[in-house]
Parts: structure tokens; C-alpha cells; sequence
């Protein structure tokens, strides 16, 4: 049945247009943003991983900047410790030297005292971001242990957390200037040997007896048998020093290797995050733009069928005739 009022294939070629039209709108769409998923009405599951793993991604970024900032911190640190090494290495040397009989004592120790000087020096510089790890005060509202944020943790149940590298100061501190007098002076250099035990003693600083590396003294020492002992001892608590910062300077060069390691993978772990994120939701564009082309060929057809059907009306005028 042929009639004027209801034209079948119109409304075929209409249909068929609009759909052509719609998937053209969205592989327009596609090509301009980049996203084969954008909004969550494309492809809601995917879209809610790639916002919670972009997030996600973020909150490494901050982890990545955390990590360079306290490889900054282990850097002066670290600096810190090896100059100061040297430093007494040097002390060492001058100690050896005024083993010698003959020697002027107050000579050498005045070149002691400024060794001395620059080791206080070298501990309060080492300072970045406003934290020293060399000179500290131990009764500071700060904590001894510093943390480092080095990772941001998902689990599968959706819960955060976020890990650290963790660094004790109480063993790389060269002084301690806490006020109390009980707990000051528990630093490598600042705290007592204790020539009887042979050994550092980092618990009674208050006690008498035994010497500090930092505010020894050779000058009024002579060739006697009791002030050569002494100086035996000045130069194993010398070396005991030496030995323990060399101690601490490794401790924190085994940090430095650790965040450089974590800042490497938390680097190659965004990298995975992002292509994995692209994988989901990026546009192929090779694939999109060969749907175009398909797109704009099939409207151009579906243009041409929908004037036809519409002009397969007119030709009922010719029954009139």
C-alpha cells in the first residue's frame, strides 16, 4: 500500500541517519579529547578505576617529592658527617704528633682548638629545610626518629596507607645542646670517653672524669708517665669517635641508597600507573579515524536514501496527471 500520509522509508532513512549521526557526534568527540572513556555514562567501571588510580598517582607524585627531599636531608647530612671526619682525623694526627717528647703541647693544641672550632661549625650548618640531623637538641618537642614519606599504599579492600623511611638521629647527632645538663652532651663529639672502660659513654654526661673530643686539651700536658697515659687515651677516644661517626655516616649513606632506590621505582611505578590508566580509557586514534571516514561516508549515503525517500511522494502526483 502506497500512501501520502505515512512514508515507511522516510522514516527508515531518518532512523538510520540519526544513529549515524550519534555515533558521528561521539567519535568526534573521541578524536577531540583523546578519551574513548571521559565520563562515567561511557564506561562506568572503567571510568571510576581511572579516577581512583589518576588520584592515586597524584599522591606518588607528592611521595616523589618527599623522597628527593629527604635524599636532600641524607645529602647535608651526610656531607656534614664526612667533613667532619676529616676534621677529626685531623685531631688524631695532632695527638700522634704531641706523643713526640720535646714537642710543644700548647702549640698543638692550639691548632686542636681550632679543629675543635670548625667540628661545631660543620654540625650547625648542616641544616636544610630546617632540620639538623648533626646538632640536635634532644629534648626538643621533636622527635629523635625522622621519618620520610617514601610510598603510598592501596590494598585490595580500598584502604590507604602511607609508608617511611626512618632515620635515628640519636646515632648520627655530633652534638647535643639540650638545656637539662643530664641530657645534654650525648653527641658523638660532645659526649664523655671514659678512659677506665675504654669505651664512649653516652649515659651520665654529668659525671666527672673522662674527656669529650669536643673541648680537650693537651696544653699543659708534659712528658711524665701519667700525662703520657693520658694522651694514650685522648688518642683512643679519638679513634673511638672517628670509628662511631664512620658508623653513623654509613647508616646514613645506606639511607641515601634506599630512597634512591624507592624514588627510582615510585618514578616507574607512576609510569605504569599512567599507561595502565590509558589503556582503559585513551582513544585509539588510528581506529577512530578510520571510523570517522566510515561515519562520514555512511551519512553522506544516509543523506542521499532519506531524499529519496522523501521525493518517492512526488511521483504519486504523476497519477494525477
Amino acid at each position: 500500500m502506497t500512501s501520502i500520509n505515512t512514508n515507511v522509508s522516510a522514516m527508515t532513512a531518518l532512523q538510520s541517519l540519526s544513529m549515524i549521526n550519534s555515533s558521528l557526534d561521539q567519535t568526534q568527540n573521541r578524536i577531540s579529547t583523546g578519551y574513548r572513556v571521559g565520563a562515567a555514562s561511557d564506561n562506568a567501571a572503567y571510568w571510576s578505576i581511572a579516577t581512583t588510580m589518576r588520584s592515586d598517582n597524584k599522591a606518588l607524585g607528592a611521595v616523589e617529592d618527599a623522597l628527593g627531599l629527604g635524599q636532600a636531608k641524607v645529602d647535608t647530612a651526610y656531607t656534614g658527617m664526612k667533613a667532619a671526619i676529616d676534621v677529626v682525623d685531623e685531631i688524631k694526627a695532632k695527638l700522634v704528633a704531641a706523643r713526640e717528647p720535646g714537642v710543644d703541647k700548647a702549640k698543638i693544641q692550639a691548632e686542636i682548638t681550632e679543629l675543635q672550632g670548625q667540628l661545631d661549625s660543620i654540625a650547625t650548618s648542616a641544616s636544610f629545610s630546617g632540620e639538623n640531623w648533626l646538632s640536635v637538641d634532644s629534648t626538643a618537642p621533636a622527635n629523635a626518629i625522622k621519618s620520610v614519606v617514601a610510598s603510598f599504599n592501596r590494598a585490595a579492600d580500598g584502604s590507604v596507607s602511607v609508608g617511611t623511611i626512618e632515620i635515628d638521629t640519636s646515632k648520627t647527632k655530633l652534638f647535643d645542646k639540650a638545656t637539662p645538663a643530664g641530657a645534654a652532651g650525648t653527641g658523638i663529639l660532645d659526649g664523655r670517653y671514659d678512659a677506665a672502660d675504654g669505651k664512649y659513654n653516652a649515659v651520665d654526661q654529668t659525671a666527672t672524669g673522662g674527656f669529650r673530643v669536643s673541648d680537650l686539651t693537651i696544653a699543659g700536658l708534659t712528658d711524665s708517665a701519667a700525662d703520657v697515659d693520658l694522651l694514650n687515651n685522648y688518642i683512643k677516644g679519638v679513634d673511638d669517635a672517628i670509628q662511631r661517626m664512620t658508623t653513623a655516616a654509613s647508616n646514613l649513606g645506606a639511607a641515601k641508597s634506599r630512597m634512591d632506590i624507592q624514588s627510582e621505582f615510585v618514578s616507574s611505578l607512576r609510569d605504569s600507573i599512567e599507561k595502565g590508566v590509558g589503556t582503559l580509557v585513551d582513544a585509539d586514534m588510528t581506529e577512530e579515524s578510520t571510523r570517522l571516514k566510515a561515519l562520514q561516508t555512511q551519512q553522506q549515503l544516509g543523506v542521499q536514501a532519506l531524499s529519496i525517500a522523501n521525493s518517492s511522494s512526488e511521483s504519486l502526483l504523476s497519477l494525477f496527471r
